[in-house]
């Protein structure tokens, strides 16, 4: 038995990174930072009010961890992705941080460079408010075009090329003083399970994962990436079990510390995601296990109780011997090594409006730069645009998408538990910028579709969210083609933009014009908007096969 001293109970400590509720600090992640000595904090987008609130709140989390005896400050992490998963951005508001284009959408303008230049200035704002770490890049390559959790997440489905924008991406960010980590380790692109629901399995050799998955991650290696993320997914051909990758030291130690060379912390993805929580001992049993397997830090989001339950779990494993106490203290180095280049000091930055209003703007105008590059035109409009016309536009009712980009605790939810239109502004504010003389809002069932407006209509804008996986949405589109043939022959007078994943199917012998912008975000769809009515030039490019 190993004797479990305060000493060893606040080593432990530094071994997580947690999760809480609410814009101030709750008494629970007081608890944690007090008591069990946690040394890491996630904030969510339930914690993000604006950025003086965030600067606020990350200053108090400082000040309890010093008060409580913490030999480092803490690191306080995000996922800060851009696009979709931007906990820091807030979709309806300039409060918090600017909206800068996702993955895809950054692969689409062709230039490392600018993704580079943005995730530095991300990195600035995140610093700004105190948040030290972010939980990006995704360097899944999206090789399933059926990926319910990655797909617009990755920057394409060519390693080398989602290697280039991993490598711009982690230097960008640490160069603005936040740690990168480059996810989901060894690879979550191969897959049409989401781990968030069930645990994906990968049936792949290793000779087959280094010649794809692993190529990225390499390349954020040679960068010195400070941290990488590990995933939840089953690789039976290295491990000869159905283990997440998370929890597998073939995995963690073998493959990625011994035959990678990797010398940096590896953070694991939340795990309250069922992949992981739903296994034999759930929560508390995985976190020691991941730490056995050669975990740094485990990462559990939400529920206090697990919290509670994953730190008593792992002093259990240490005291019973199943955690090597040197191996521990190793890993502890590293953790240190991580703050020391990252939670520099306990008081961070304070906080002047007008420098923060002066960093906005600067970054807005790089947001803008970067949104104009993004769309790309996969189909050419075959028909002159007459935008003087009536216009009708059509868009998808909203759904939750993964959780990853929805709210896994239902704060995006009503008291009834319905889904709020989240992302329906972004639409309806697409809808407005075309003067649209009728917006519907199409959903699963027949189409009801009102044929004189669409008939009557200089020009009918569909616009289609993952209709791959949807395929309500093409039956739709197929009654509003229908529609306008009876009118304009086969040279139907309708434009698709692709909202989301760029893999919608179309038909090889449809004529209708199409544009792809990679994300519902506001600025996103505002700009496909120009393109439609040729305002815009449509530079983009897609990046990946289809």
């Amino acid at each position: 038995m190993v004797e479990l001293t305060e000493e060893l109970r606040r080593e432990i400590g530094q071994h997580f990174v947690f999760g809480f509720h609410g814009h101030e600090v709750s008494p629970e992640i007081e608890t944690l930072i007090r008591d069990y000595y946690v040394g890491n904090i996630i904030l969510m987008k339930r914690n993000v009010k604006s950025a003086e609130q965030v600067h606020t709140l990350t200053q108090r989390l400082q000040t309890i961890a010093k008060e409580a005896g913490h030999s480092r400050p803490l690191m306080i992490g995000t996922d800060q992705e851009n696009g979709l998963v931007s906990a820091f951005s807030l979709a309806q508001s300039q409060e918090a941080g600017t909206q800068f284009p996702g993955a895809m959408a950054m692969a689409a303008t062709g230039s490392p460079a600018l993704a580079e230049q943005i995730s530095e200035a991300t990195a600035r704002e995140l610093k700004y408010v105190g948040i030290n770490w972010a939980y990006s890049p995704v360097a899944d390559v999206n090789s399933d075009p059926r990926n319910p959790v990655i797909g617009v997440r990755s920057f394409g489905d060519d390693p080398k090329q989602v290697s280039e924008y991993v490598r711009a991406v982690c230097k960008g960010l640490t160069a603005g003083g936040v740690a990168p980590s480059p996810k989901h380790f060894p690879g979550h692109g191969d897959t049409h399970v989401d781990s968030h629901l069930a645990l994906p399995t990968i049936d792949k050799p290793l000779s087959s994962l280094s010649a794809l998955e692993l190529i990225p991650f390499e390349a954020a290696i040679s960068t010195g990436t400070a941290s990488i993320m590990t995933g939840h997914m089953a690789l039976p051909r290295l491990t000869n079990s159905d283990r997440p990758a998370s929890l597998a030291r073939e995995v963690t130690h073998d493959l990625l510390r011994e035959k990678m060379g990797y010398s940096g912390v590896v953070v694991t993805d939340c795990f309250e995601m069922e992949a992981v929580a739903a296994r034999e001992g759930g929560v508390s049993r995985a976190a020691a296990d991941a730490i056995v397997a050669g975990a740094d830090v485990v990462m559990v989001c939400h529920q206090f109780e697990r919290h509670v339950g994953a730190v008593e779990e792992v002093c259990k494993a240490v005291e019973r011997g199943e955690i090597d106490v040197e191996e521990l203290r190793a890993s502890t180095e590293r953790i240190g090594r991580l703050k020391e280049q990252f939670a520099e000091g306990w008081e961070g930055e304070k906080f002047e409006r007008e420098e923060w209003k002066r960093l906005k703007a600067a970054n807005g105008e790089l947001s803008r730069d970067a949104y104009d590059k993004c769309v790309a035109v996969v189909r050419e409009i075959p028909f002159a645009v007459d935008a003087s016309g009536p216009i009708v536009v059509f868009t998808p009712r909203m759904e939750s998408i993964n959780l990853a980009i929805d709210d896994a605790d239902g704060v995006l939810r009503t008291a009834d538990g319905l889904l709020r239109n989240t992302a329906g502004p972004s639409y309806v504010g697409f809808a407005k910028g075309l003067n649209a003389d009728l917006h519907v809002v199409y959903g699963d069932g027949e189409p009801e579709v009102d044929a004189e407006k669409v008939k009557g209509a200089s020009l009918v804008v569909f616009v289609t969210r993952n209709a791959e996986r949807a395929r309500w949405e093409l039956g739709w589109l197929g009654e509003v083609v229908r529609l306008r043939r009876e009118v304009d022959g086969d040279l139907a007078r309708v434009v698709v933009v692709m909202s989301c994943g760029p893999y919608d199917f179309l038909g090889e012998d449809c004529v209708l014009g199409c544009v792809a912008c990679f994300e519902y975000t506001a600025p996103a769809l505002e700009r496909a908007g120009r393109v439609v009515l040729g305002l815009g030039s449509g530079v983009g490019r897609v990046p990946v096969e289809i």
